[in-house]
């Protein structure tokens, strides 16, 4: 099972996100390409000269950093958008995926005005353009998750007798549940075998509408799709896609993929500097929340997991993912849930003589405060109660060497 990156496409689409610059998007590629991302989108560069020169540089970027991900660029099925694409894989020396789309659903077209018979000449023409090219080809349906099979199987047919060796399937507007989407793949990976056609390849791409896209590209995956799409951050338009991050730490806790989790942070990171998208305290993973606690029931156990040695329990006692992989540890704050182990935690950190009734003043400002207590708070409590030590910030380090919570 593999993931495809679409942040450089479907990801700048975003209503509220920064236009990258090149040199932003040649440091997202190369954190997908360590990240191990089966492909990644290079953008459309139909879209004008400044979208065709950063297409060009991605794939240069390709060539030239030697990376092992597996580039395409999308267009429409109009023979004015795919010839942009063959001339940056010409230009570039890299053999660029075409991903061509249309929409399939019958609301779009009726918005549009489209029949049938216009939809597959408009997609054999320009499948067949893009194979003669020397350029593999993705067939996508937009909107598949609201088009019938009696739309589906012609397109599809279509497609692959013009020469896709692949069909992307679309949950454009976010409509499909998990169930909807397991039985979307299942039914065309059955045509498609009954076609004789079990070569074909199958891809999930999945919006946020419902808030199902990750429980939704799981299902695709499960159901028999080769590659699912997703967003770094799940950025995109309106609700968002996929978050890819979020689907590949998932991939590798389910034991379907192996990933490099320590490679996580740095590119969702690298994409929230690139794109200006703030990381949200409580976000998995990344967010400053994912992994710290002032509950007085979670911190106690979480420390007597540590009193053990055992960073595996220490982890997992109140965790489902493991912040160690992510080269994170478990932090335990003090705050108005706390009980006397986060008290107690904070001043050996900090190298505080631990008392009890220093640990009983600090829990009743503690338990008297709207919020957590800062380390600045903390230290001036134990001044006012007399009690001395280095102090510093060892007890809090994880979170605060993080700064992940805003974007540079």
């Amino acid at each position: 099972m593999q993931v495809s990156d679409e942040t450089l496409r479907d990801g700048v689409q975003s209503a509220s996100v920064r236009e990258p610059s090149t040199e932003a998007r040649l440091e997202v590629l190369s954190l997908m390409d360590r990240l191990g991302v089966g492909a990644a989108s290079l953008g459309m560069p139909c879209t004008g000269e400044r979208g065709f020169q950063h297409s060009l540089a991605l794939a240069r970027h390709v060539r030239e950093a030697r990376l092992k991900l597996e580039p395409y660029c999308a267009g429409r099925t109009v023979v004015e958008d795919l010839a942009p694409i063959a001339e940056v894989a010409q230009r570039s020396g890299v053999p660029v995926v075409v991903h061509t789309f249309v929409g399939s659903s019958s609301i779009r077209q009726w918005t549009e005005g489209w029949d049938e018979p216009f939809l597959r000449r408009a997609t054999r023409r320009a499948i067949q353009f893009a194979r003669k090219q020397g350029l593999d080809v993705a067939f996508v349906t937009e909107d598949t998750s609201r088009s019938s099979p009696e739309r589906l199987e012609p397109l599809f047919r279509t497609a692959v007798d013009a020469g896709a060796t692949r069909l992307v399937l679309c949950d454009t507007v976010g409509h499909a549940s998990p169930g909807g989407a397991r039985a979307l793949v299942g039914w065309t990976r059955r045509l498609l075998d009954g076609w004789g056609l079990p070569a074909v390849r199958l891809e999930w791409h999945g919006h946020n509408d419902r808030g199902l896209a990750l429980a939704c590209a799981l299902a695709a995956l499960e159901a028999g799709c080769h590659r699912a799409h997703g967003c770094g951050l799940g950025v995109g338009e309106r609700a968002g896609n996929a978050p890819l991050d979020l689907l590949l730490v998932n991939l590798s806790l389910l034991g379907w993929a192996e990933v490099d989790l320590g490679a996580l942070l740095p590119y969702v990171r690298g994409v929230s500097r690139a794109l200006g998208v703030p990381i949200p305290r409580n976000y998995p993973l990344a967010g400053e929340d994912a992994f710290r606690t002032a509950t007085g029931v979670h911190a106690a156990a979480i420390l007597k997991a540590r009193a053990r040695g055992d960073t595996w329990l220490e982890d997992r006692v109140y965790s489902a993912v493991p912040a160690a992989a992510l080269g994170l540890r478990q932090a335990i704050e003090v705050g108005p849930m706390s009980g006397r182990a986060n008290v107690r935690a904070w001043l050996e950190a900090n190298g505080v003589p631990v008392t009890e009734s220093l640990c009983r003043a600090v829990l009743r400002a503690a338990r008297a405060s709207p919020g957590l207590l800062s380390d600045e708070e903390l230290r001036a409590l134990c001044s006012a109660q007399g009690a001395g030590g280095p102090g510093g910030r060892v007890g809090n380090r994880v979170r605060r060497d993080r700064n992940v919570g805003s974007v540079s």
